[in-house]
């Protein structure tokens, strides 16, 4: 049993608490500012740093223990073992890195760099189940604004890498051995089951908005400063100045819970929806919560009248099964109908799972491609700086997070239009982003990173409330973090084999024709141009795999948002 925080603040000091775990959660973002270092002090080819990259994607990405744990166990204990595994595996790479322990063997720093990274998997799986039950009615804002700090992690890594560790990898990889951690046991009491909010009143409406408004603002400040310390190189106390206001505008959300206890508003105010969706909805979300049970629909309503008009196959034989349920004669659990709470099991047979994990496998699996190669990218077009191109990445991937989970929010309660809808449209400019940066056209690199970035986080902020709201939030925690797979699969497949192979192979051609050193990185369009060829064509099949997955869930969309407001279509009686 789930014991809730009362109370109308708690659930705003949890999300505010949460900013900052999920920017902890990016530390997995961080590996473009140190590989370089990691290939020339431990001698590594391409190959082995891509393998790397892979271990990467793989610990951030693999979290279906803490999707298991996330029902089982309080969120600071989660946020817990993230801590450690961030100590221990970090702490290793930082004796490989600063040189205290020599020839430290391959095999343990992948497995290091697995541990490491697969607490953003613990810290992020425990600020986002959390929060997404926190505020159950507005799931999609939430993720958005959870995974577009999370996009801006990156960003503000690079700040502190750049301004407080004077651009040195050893300092960083210290750095996210220590500092994560000791920001999870600040953070952690904060963090907690809280009653359901309402999200129909106006005044968290107003919050949502200015958490999404001050991120925007840290967004534009973070590539703006980047990009002239790239040209105009700040002075140390301006730039130290910029770090001061990068920290007040992360602390920036939790001055919704302060105004709230300073000039409190009556609670009637801001808990009583304006849609009929009334207090009966908060008894059914904090139910979802708690998980206690789950009874028959028995019942005629309006709702099973909606239900019925999407499930599949509901014959006369099953209405029939139901009817001698309801009469005590059989006592057989029916299966859940898309809408409702699954389990893991039940969820997996479905076709709508596995369209919605090959989808979102194409479109972050090709994206993380080429985020772990983006400096080796860089360097082939010609831009030896890969910071700027890192933070405007960074920005582009924040703004495709937060956009996503307002526009697929808007037009989903005003038009009831699935949140796929715009993985279709995303999908179809990254074959154009992947085919600008095959051309290798002067100028088109930014330009192509840009598009990459917001497609690549649009992927995140669709995928996390479409899964809950397909199979419901009493599993969603082991149902996402199964669904975050496709994103070491892809690193794998596309980055460890497909780019790793290319690259080297036109490494050993330009030795060959005597036009690198044995120590240089591959140059010219050619390094990648084959592999961003095949990207484009992957994500040409995900829009087609999209626009089949939303034509089918296109009925179920409108009837859980047929009042302009999420409505459960949970087993109960109205």
């Amino acid at each position: 049993m789930v014991t809730l925080k009362a109370g109308t603040r708690p659930p705003w000091v949890g999300l505010g608490a949460a900013v900052w775990v999920q920017i902890a959660s990016g530390n997995a973002y961080n590996f473009p500012l140190y590989s370089h270092s990691l290939k020339s002090v431990l001698g590594f080819n391409q190959h082995h740093l891509t393998m790397l990259g892979v271990a990467n994607d793989i610990g951030e990405n693999v979290g279906l223990l803490p999707g298991i744990a996330c029902n089982k166990l309080p969120p600071w204990v989660i946020l817990l073992i993230g801590a450690f595994a961030c100590f221990f595996g970090y702490g290793i790479l930082w004796l490989a890195v600063s040189r205290t322990v020599q020839s430290l063997p391959y095999w343990l720093l992948w497995l290091a760099l697995c541990v490491a990274t697969n607490s953003c998997a613990w810290l992020s799986t425990a600020v986002l189940v959390t929060n997404m039950r926190n505020f159950p009615l507005s799931r999609g804002t939430v993720a958005g604004i959870l995974k577009g700090y999370g996009g801006l992690s990156a960003a503000v890594f690079t700040t502190f890498y750049s301004i407080l560790l004077q651009s040195s990898s050893s300092k960083l990889v210290l750095f996210l051995s220590l500092g994560v951690p000791i920001l999870c046991f600040f953070v952690m009491y904060l963090v907690r089951a809280c009653t359901p909010a309402s999200g129909e009143g106006s005044l968290e409406h107003r919050y949502f908005l200015f958490i999404q408004a001050t991120s925007v603002v840290l967004g534009l400040f973070l590539l703006t400063t980047t990009v002239l310390d790239h040209v105009l190189h700040f002075s140390t106390p301006i730039s130290y100045t910029f770090l001061v206001i990068m920290v007040i505008l992360l602390v920036a959300p939790l001055s919704i819970p302060l105004k709230m206890t300073i000039f409190p508003t009556r609670t009637n105010k801001l808990d009583t929806p304006s849609q009929p969706v009334g207090s009966s909805n908060n008894s059914k979300l904090q139910g979802e919560i708690n998980a206690d049970k789950t009874e028959p629909l028995l019942k005629p309503s309006s709702s099973t009248t909606s239900l019925g008009s999407f499930c599949e196959a509901d014959d006369g034989s099953e209405v029939a099964m139901l009817l001698a349920e309801g009469e005590g004669a059989v006592h057989k659990k029916r299966r859940p109908k898309r809408g409702e709470d699954f389990k893991f099991s039940e969820a997996v047979v479905k076709a709508d799972f596995w369209l919605l994990f090959l989808v979102y496998f194409v479109g972050v699996g090709s994206g993380v491609t080429v985020i772990n190669n983006l400096a080796q990218i860089g360097i082939a077009q010609g831009v030896h700086n890969t910071t700027v191109l890192l933070s405007l990445f960074s920005f582009c991937n924040f703004v495709g997070r937060l956009g996503g989970g307002v526009v697929s929010e808007h037009f989903v309660r005003s038009k009831t239009i699935p949140r796929t809808i715009w993985m279709t449209c995303t999908q179809i400019i990254m074959v154009i982003a992947y085919l600008l940066f095959a051309s290798a056209i002067d100028g088109t690199l930014f330009v192509a990173t840009a598009l990459l970035g917001i497609c690549y986080g649009v992927q995140f902020s669709i995928m996390i409330p479409t899964v809950s709201e397909l199979f419901g939030l009493k599993h969603f925690g082991i149902l996402f973090n199964f669904m975050s797979l496709g994103n070491p699969l892809g690193a794998f497949l596309f980055s460890g084999l497909l780019a790793g192979y290319i690259y080297d192979r036109e490494v050993a051609k330009q030795q060959r024709l005597n036009l690198l050193s044995s120590n240089i990185s591959c140059l010219g369009p050619d390094c990648f141009r084959i592999t961003f060829y095949v990207l484009a064509g992957l994500c040409g099949v995900g829009s087609v795999m999209s626009i089949i997955l939303t034509r089918r869930i296109w009925t179920v969309y409108q009837m859980l948002y047929a009042g302009g407001s999420f409505r459960l279509p949970q087993n109960s009686n109205h």
